[in-house]
This record gives structure tokens, C-alpha cells and sequence, in this order.
């Protein structure tokens, strides 16, 4: 299974970066490792978690609060969002309806 990352889930990323980065020198690198191993392991993973919001999948990172969101499309899973979990899941459902 091959993975892509959207633009907007890569901001997301680097959102979340800046602010770990900002909490502690370095906390931010080590989010981004964390966040893109959880991402590669989709390669194997792809489709096992369980969906919300409709027909996006879900699974969560193991060292950090955030989720994260992607679609199936022939053999590619693409991350169309990495959001924080502690914010109001109507925020998060805004965030993944199309406009």
C-alpha cells in the first residue's frame, strides 16, 4: 500500500511542529518522528481502523493527542488531515466536510 499525504495534512504537521517546538527545544522534531512513523505504518495497516465522519479512517498516534484522518483509493492511503484530538469533534467534522 503506498501513502500520500495531502496538503493540508502536511500543514498540520508542521503546525503541530511549531508548537511542541515552542513547548520545549527538539519536542518538535521528536512529534514530527513520532507522527511520521504512525503514518508509514499505514503501509501495512491501510485500512483496519475504524471510520468516522463519514468514509474517512481513523487511527491515532501513540505518543502524541492527535488523530489521523485518511481515505482508501485503489492501493493508496492519503492523509487528508492530522488534528489534535482534544479539540471539539465539530470542529474536526467541519474540517473534514467538503465546502
Amino acid at each position: 500500500m503506498k501513502v500520500a499525504l495531502s496538503t493540508e495534512a502536511e500543514q498540520d504537521l508542521l503546525d503541530g511542529f511549531e508548537f511542541y517546538e515552542f513547548q520545549q527545544t527538539n519536542l518538535g522534531w521528536y512529534f514530527l518522528d513520532s507522527l511520521y512513523s504512525d503514518i508509514d505504518s499505514l503501509e501495512l495497516f491501510a485500512g483496519i481502523h475504524p471510520k468516522r465522519f463519514g468514509d474517512f479512517y481513523w487511527t491515532t498516534s501513540k505518543r502524541f493527542p492527535f488523530s489521523i484522518y485518511y481515505r482508501l483509493v485503489d492501493d493508496t492511503a492519503t492523509v487528508i488531515a492530522v488534528l489534535d484530538s482534544r479539540q471539539n469533534p465539530s470542529k474536526t467534522r467541519t474540517r473534514l466536510t467538503p465546502a
